[in-house]
């Protein structure tokens, strides 16, 4: 069970945690020994879990796992398999070795400069970090479009003007009954 330090006269307590000298003011909850510790813990848990299965945290963990998983997959596939030939077009180029040496001492390559603690830009790092950007922003937009709903066809209330169900014989709005030939 925790509860608050009860010092009225004192301000600060100071107290040894893991052989360290540790100074807790008043309103710092330190625990004390009871029975009754393993039961609260396990009600607590208890609880947790319950908000974890009613706020739907754990589909938000799984979708977020699912989500880097994802991500590491796209990373490769840029990477290794698109990347390769796209520099094999541009007369053997490797992006990943592509950046602008601030230093003036000219490296050799990036992992050189990197090594020797020089200060470049990696556009090349930038351009396959924006191809990865741009295939899983693609990939999502395929997952989305494929779960959302398509819109059922509308059209325009021939007397109010407000747009209504194509197959409605009644507008919603102002209950006018509507013909067949409604402008759409």
């Amino acid at each position: 069970m925790l509860r608050a330090y009860q010092g009225a006269t004192v301000a600060v307590k100071v107290v040894t945690l893991a052989d360290l000298p540790v100074t807790l003011a008043p309103s710092v909850l330190v625990a004390s020994r009871d029975a009754n510790v393993g039961v609260e813990v396990l009600a607590m848990f208890s609880e947790f879990k319950t908000f974890l299965l009613k706020a739907n945290v754990l589909a938000l963990a799984l979708a977020f796992i699912l989500g880097v998983a994802l991500a590491a997959v796209v990373s490769s596939l840029v990477k290794d398999i698109i990347l390769p030939p796209v520099g094999l077009l541009f007369g053997g180029v490797d992006f990943n070795n592509l950046f602008i040496d601030l230093s003036g001492k000219h490296p050799a390559s990036l992992k050189a400069a990197q090594d020797a603690g020089l200060a470049t830009i990696n556009y090349g790092v930038f351009i396959n970090t924006v191809i990865v950007f741009i295939i899983v922003a693609f990939v999502v937009f395929l997952i989305a479009r494929s779960f959302i709903p398509k819109a059922a066809p509308t059209k325009m209330c021939q007397f109010c003007g407000e747009e209504i169900l194509a197959s409605a014989t009644r507008c919603r709005y102002c209950t006018s009954q509507l013909t067949a030939g409604a402008r759409a």
